[in-house]
């Protein structure tokens, strides 16, 4: 815990940067005096989008802004006829004043 509480705790132990092309150092890994045997070890790739994943991510934005148009314009359907009754009833109580 710092002493002061405006700054923030550095780290305890500096990442270690392996550079493309090599495999992870020849050690056992993880560390014994840092880690349980009960935590597993994993890689995690990340590979770039290629035209394909980019067509069906496009394809997946495009169903869900089309869903979301449809819902829009349902309820500016189910609200149209509300606004036309009203606009009867305002324009028949018009009629009804000068009378």
């Amino acid at each position: 815990m710092p002493s002061n509480q405006d700054q923030p705790e550095r780290p305890r132990q500096e990442p270690e940067i392996i550079p493309p092309g090599n495999d992870w150092p020849d050690r056992d890994w993880p560390p014994n005096d840092r880690y349980t045997e009960s935590r597993s070890r994993h890689r995690i790739y990340i590979g770039h989008i290629g035209p394909l994943g980019f067509a069906l991510f496009v394809l997946i934005l495009a169903l869900f802004g089309g869903a979301l148009l449809v819902a829009l314009i349902g309820a500016a359907l189910i609200w149209f006829p509300v606004l036309v009754v009203l606009a009867i009833i305002a324009a028949i109580s018009g009629l009804i004043r000068r009378l």
